[in-house]
């Protein structure tokens, strides 16, 4: 049976967050198993800015700046219609002159790129990861849990050798307001976002088989915050990958011991124990990890693609409307929910669900096969 890696993708933060900023031991890298890096690896690239974002800033930016605050005209001059009108994208994460670049990004590309303006114009800056439930994802066979950040910008203040804001703020979120309401924020450093733009970079390397690149991006995520628990869960999964099995024990217990009730890492551990013959060992983890999440992620999924296998449509319709219960909105679900339909000729309730799998999805190469599936049922109903 093929293991599925569990990583933590974008903001997710570990629950040790608060514990005291102790350095990881140095036992953790090896970096002589590597080689190079293909790309740089540098914490001042994050948050650059381009001359192509100077050269906007002193003319859209200035422009809006004539009738409103900074805060609003920055707002204004990024993410109304009458402007850039940047897009939501996930398939990578990017810094800021690359988001900018490309007029699109997933949550934390957009809030580096909105940082790094606001910094342009002497505004204060502020972010927050935000406490909703984290969104699942998935590529090839590594399973991603999305958590969220925003970015408060204020006018900027000194006092005491700190920065304070004064008057209003205004915070930018690429969530809808509706999911905003009522939800728990908690300030975080700059050095922290750095670690999971890092982290985020490592875990898309590791999606595209580039185990050197993860392995830096990882080190280097792991050096910029060693509080920033995720980091150390995806470099146990890069060992693992490269088939360095030690390295990988030690790295993921040591994660295990900074956040004991990590799901992700108990699922990585038990791999690397069974690898290593140490199943008595991989079961008390195991068994630890059934208490905590009797149904983990994509559980109801995997039960319903191998009853389409067979055939089943009617019980792989239960396992993925289970699923799509629990995560309402991830694509994937839907697209699969909607391919159960069609095997039992609900072409209705096909397109439905079709319908919402191009709706949720930020990946343009997912819109394009939802699309022509959602056409196909289209010309079949017609038929009918």
């Amino acid at each position: 049976m093929k293991h599925w890696a569990v990583l933590l993708l974008a903001t997710m933060l570990a629950a040790c967050a608060g514990l005291p900023a102790l350095q990881p031991p140095d036992r953790l890298f090896n970096d002589a198993l590597f080689a190079a890096p293909t790309e740089r690896i540098s914490a001042d690239d994050v948050f650059a800015v381009s001359p192509e974002m100077k050269r906007y800033l002193a003319t859209e930016i200035a422009a809006e700046q004539v009738s409103k605050d900074g805060q609003q005209a920055l707002f204004d001059a990024l993410y109304s219609r009458r402007q850039l009108r940047l897009e939501y994208e996930s398939d990578m994460t990017r810094s800021a002159a690359q988001a900018f670049a490309a007029r699109s990004g997933n949550c934390l590309s957009l809030v580096i790129m909105t940082a790094a303006f606001a910094r342009e114009m002497d505004l204060g800056v502020r972010f927050q990861q935000v406490y909703v439930d984290e969104t699942l994802g998935r590529s090839g066979d590594m399973y991603l849990s999305i958590g969220h950040v925003n970015v408060t910008l204020g006018n900027r203040y000194a006092r005491g050798g700190s920065s304070h804001f004064e008057g209003e703020s205004l915070t930018i979120d690429f969530l809808p307001p509706a999911e905003m309401r009522g939800v728990r924020t908690r300030v975080i450093g700059e050095t922290t976002v750095v670690a999971m733009f890092m982290n985020n970079r490592a875990v898309e390397a590791l999606a595209a088989g580039r185990l050197d690149d993860a392995y830096w991006w990882a080190r280097a995520a792991i050096g910029q915050d060693p509080k920033f628990g995720s980091s150390y869960n995806t470099l146990g999964v890069v060992y693992q990958r490269h088939g360095n099995l030690a390295e990988a024990d030690r790295a993921l217990t040591y994660a295990l011991a900074r956040d004991p009730w990590s799901a992700p890492v108990m699922s990585n551990l038990v791999a690397v124990l069974k690898a290593q013959g140490r199943d008595a060992e991989a079961g008390e983890v195991a068994a630890k990890l059934a208490r905590l999440e009797p149904n983990p992620p994509f559980a109801f999924f995997n039960r319903g693609v191998a009853a389409m296998r067979k055939g089943d449509y009617r019980t792989a319709k239960e396992m993925f409307a289970k699923e799509v219960e629990r995560e309402p909105y991830y694509h994937e679900f839907h697209f699969w929910l909607g391919a159960a339909h069609v095997g039992l000729g609900e072409h209705e309730q096909a397109r439905a669900e079709m319908t919402k799998a191009l709706q949720f999805s930020n990946r343009p190469a997912d819109r394009e096969l939802y699309a022509a599936k959602l056409d196909r049922i289209k010309a079949a109903r017609a038929q009918q």
